[in-house]
């Protein structure tokens, strides 16, 4: 009813889910720092100088936006977002975190699968004015921002 992927669309993001690299996506699997049987929490890709390393998390399931969402999948995208915020203030020593969720292009949805960003913020970081200079980070930039996140995962999972 509220989607604009074309018939032929190639999701970026379900290619990652299914473990795929290619030029039709920037994620690489070593961006992934948590997965389960319903989601997944990956570094993005594009970086905002002074709030690298920012995460959004992911249906495994291919929902275009926030109203095809089943709720138990939305339970445990919220979960994971909680727990991602809380090591980013441990890891990363942030003042703060901002969650951001856009549906529909409109709203400046530009991958058409639903997915969370969390933000770490810090006080003064102007990143309202430096969210348009984003850019796509080098695979081996985003180790620094990655790794730390798969070795808390790994830490409260066992």
């Amino acid at each position: 009813m509220f989607n604009h992927a074309p018939h032929d669309y190639k999701c970026p993001i379900c290619l990652a889910v299914d473990g795929i690299e290619s030029k039709d996506t920037m994620m690489k699997q070593d961006d992934i720092l948590y997965r389960d049987n319903l989601v997944m929490a990956v570094v993005n890709s594009k970086f905002i100088t002074g709030n690298e390393g920012h995460v959004i998390v992911v249906p495994k399931k291919h929902y275009e936006n926030f109203y095809d969402l089943p709720d138990e999948v939305g339970e445990k995208i919220i979960k994971i977002a909680k727990r991602v915020a809380i090591a980013m203030k441990e890891i990363r020593g942030c003042d703060g975190i901002m969650i951001q969720q856009n549906n529909e292009p409109a709203s400046g949805q530009h991958a058409l699968h639903y997915h969370m960003h969390i933000f770490p913020r810090f006080n003064n970081d102007n990143i309202w004015l430096k969210m348009k200079d984003a850019y796509v980070a080098n695979p081996s930039e985003r180790h620094k921002y990655s790794d730390p996140l798969k070795q808390y995962f790994r830490k409260i999972k066992g």
